[in-house]
C-alpha cells in the first residue's frame, strides 16, 4: 500500500508555534473527514474542549512537534507515509463547491473530489518541455507560438479521451462526464535547463520553473475556454472558482486568509491573466481541472529527455522495469565532454565508479560539475523553491519527488516545513542515498544495454548504483538510439 499523511493547516501551525494536538478516534469525529480550512479548525477546537471535559473517550493530547518527528522519522526509515497538506489542496481547489478532496492519487499530482457516488479520474498528458524552445538574444527561451499550439491540440486530444474512454466503474464515469478534469503536466525540465546552460541549483532555475509553468498552465486555461465555446462547459462548472474569476495564483491569497498567515511564496506574473479571466467569464470552462505534473519515467526514457520536473538522476545509470534493465547516459554531457576532450574510456570508469557523478573527478571543470549535477548533488531547497512558483499556477498539484542526501532530523523538518511555507499541496517518495553500493564491474558482450541480470541498486530507494553496470564499447563509439530504433531494447 502506498500511504500519506493528510495535514490539516491547523497541525502544521500547532507545529510551527510549538503547540499540542489531540488524537481521537474517528468514530467520535466522523465529520472532520469532510472538513478542511477554518470549517476544519472550528470543529477540532470543539472536539477538543470535550475531549478536556471527558465528553470524548479515548482521547490523547501531545505535543505536535513530537508527532511530526515520528511523521518525518517514519518517512525516512520506511518511506511512508508521503507528506501531503489536506487544506491547500481543497482550499485551492477549483471545485471546492461540488466536493471534498479526501486525497491525492499514488502519485500525489491529481487532486480531485471523491465521494459515495464518484470516484475521480484524470487524464494525463505530458509536453517535451525542451522541444518548445527557440533561439533568442540571451541564449534559449520559450517558443510560446509553438507551445501553445502543442497545448491546444494537447487539450482538444484529452478531452476526447474522456468521451472515448473505458470505465470499468459506474462512479469513475459518472465523475469524469460531469467534471470532465484533464492533467496536461510537462516532462524535461532538466533537458530545458541543459539547453538554457542553466544548473538546476540556480535562482535562474527556479525563475524559469515559474515562467515556463506559468506558460504551460496560462494556454491550458486558455485551451479548455476555447472548448467550452465550441463544446459547451462542463456540468459542474457554475459556482466553481472559474465561474467566480478566481484564477490557481488568486487561490494563494484564499489560502494565506484561511491559515492566517504562513504563506511566503512569490506572486509575480508574466502574462495577460486578466485578458483569460475575460474570455472564461464568457465562455466558461470545459474541463473542471486541466493541468497536473505526473511522473513521466517511461515516457521519457522513449523520447530520451529526463523525467518530468526532475533533477538528472544519474549522467550514468541503470533503469529497471518489466521489460529489462536499459543503461542511461546524459548525451548533454557526452557532447560538451566531447568538445572539451574529456570523453574517454578512463571518462566513463570514472562515471562507473562515481555512481554517474562528475563531482568527484578532478579534470573536469567546475562549470560542467554544476550544470549536470546530479539529483542528489543539488540542494533539497532548490527543488522545493522550484515546485513552490510551479504550483501557485497549478489547479492540481505535481508529483514531487524529494531528493536528500546527508539526511538528518533538522533537514527533514526544514524541507518538509518550507514545503508548507511556499504553498505546496503534496510531496511525492523521500529520496536518500543508500549505505551500500553495487560492485561496479563491466561487461564485454559489445551491446550497449547489456546488464547482467544480478545488477542492483542497493537500498530502499532508488540510486545510481546499478549504473555500474556498462558495455565496454569504447566511450568514443557510444551511440544514442532513436525512438524507431527496432534494435533498442528500450523502443520494443
Amino acid at each position: 500500500m502506498n500511504t500519506a499523511n493528510w495535514i490539516p493547516d491547523l497541525f502544521m501551525r500547532r507545529v510551527m508555534e510549538n503547540g499540542t494536538w489531540t488524537l481521537f478516534s474517528p468514530s467520535d469525529c466522523p465529520d472532520l473527514h469532510d472538513k478542511f480550512g477554518i470549517a476544519f479548525e472550528k470543529a477540532y477546537v470543539a472536539y477538543e474542549q470535550k475531549a478536556a471535559a471527558g465528553e470524548i473517550k479515548p482521547s490523547r493530547t501531545i505535543q505536535a512537534n513530537d508527532l511530526w518527528r515520528k511523521m518525518l522519522s517514519m518517512l525516512f526509515e520506511t518511506g511512508h507515509p508521503w507528506i501531503t497538506f489536506k487544506d491547500a489542496c481543497n482550499i485551492r481547489s477549483p471545485q471546492q463547491h461540488a466536493g471534498v478532496v479526501h486525497s491525492s492519487n499514488l502519485c500525489t499530482e491529481i487532486t480531485l473530489n471523491t465521494s459515495d457516488t464518484e470516484t475521480a479520474v484524470c487524464n494525463l498528458g505530458s509536453v517535451n518541455l525542451p522541444q518548445h524552445l527557440m533561439d533568442g538574444p540571451n541564449g534559449k527561451q520559450i517558443d510560446h507560438a509553438k507551445l501553445q499550439r502543442t497545448i491546444k491540440t494537447a487539450m482538444r486530444m484529452l478531452d476526447n479521451v474522456i468521451d472515448i474512454n473505458y470505465y470499468a466503474v459506474k462512479k469513475a464515469r459518472d465523475s469524469n462526464m460531469r467534471h470532465r478534469p484533464v492533467g496536461l503536466g510537462l516532462m524535461g525540465f532538466q533537458d530545458a535547463l541543459y539547453q538554457k546552460r542553466v544548473p538546476y541549483a540556480s535562482q535562474e532555475a527556479v525563475e524559469f520553473a515559474d515562467t515556463s509553468m506559468e506558460a504551460i498552465c496560462y494556454y491550458a486555461y486558455w485551451a479548455s475556454t476555447e472548448l467550452a465555446a465550441e463544446r459547451g462547459k462542463y456540468s459542474s462548472y457554475k459556482g466553481s472558482l472559474w465561474d467566480q474569476g478566481i484564477m490557481p495564483l488568486d487561490t494563494l491569497d484564499l489560502l494565506q486568509k484561511e491559515r492566517g498567515g504562513f504563506v511566503e511564496v512569490d506572486r509575480s506574473s508574466t502574462m495577460d491573466w486578466d485578458a483569460l479571466r475575460k474570455k472564461i467569464a464568457k465562455d466558461g470552462m470545459r474541463n473542471s481541472n486541466c493541468v497536473a505534473i505526473a511522473p513521466t519515467a517511461t515516457i521519457s526514457n522513449i523520447i530520451g529527455v529526463d523525467a518530468c520536473i526532475e533533477p538528472c538522476f544519474g549522467n550514468l545509470s541503470v533503469k529497471s522495469n518489466l521489460s529489462g534493465e536499459f543503461t542511461i547516459i546524459n548525451s548533454y554531457l557526452v557532447r560538451d565532454l566531447k568538445r572539451l576532450g574529456l570523453w574517454d574510456d578512463v571518462m566513463v570508469m570514472d562515471l562507473k565508479h562515481f555512481d554517474g557523478s562528475l563531482r568527484p573527478i578532478d579534470r573536469v571543470p567546475q562549470e560542467i560539475k554544476s550544470l549536470y549535477a546530479t539529483a542528489f548533488e543539488v540542494e533539497t531547497t532548490w527543488i522545493v523553491e522550484a515546485a513552490a512558483r510551479r504550483q501557485k499556477w497549478i489547479d492540481q498539484a505535481q508529483s514531487l519527488n524529494i531528493y536528500m542526501s546527508g539526511a538528518s532530523g533538522k533537514k527533514l523538518d526544514d524541507t518538509y516545513k518550507l514545503a508548507w511555507l511556499r504553498g505546496l499541496k503534496t510531496t511525492y517518495y523521500l529520496r536518500t542515498i543508500s549505505a551500500t553500493h553495487a560492485e561496479k564491474s563491466t561487461v564485454s558482450n559489445n551491446q550497449m544495454n547489456a546488464v547482467s541480470s544480478g545488477a542492483a541498486s542497493g537500498g530502499a530507494t532508488s540510486n545510481a548504483s546499478g549504473a555500474s553496470q556498462f558495455s565496454a564499447v569504447p566511450a568514443t563509439d557510444v551511440k544514442f538510439t532513436a525512438i524507431d530504433d527496432v534494435g533498442c531494447e528500450a523502443c520494443q
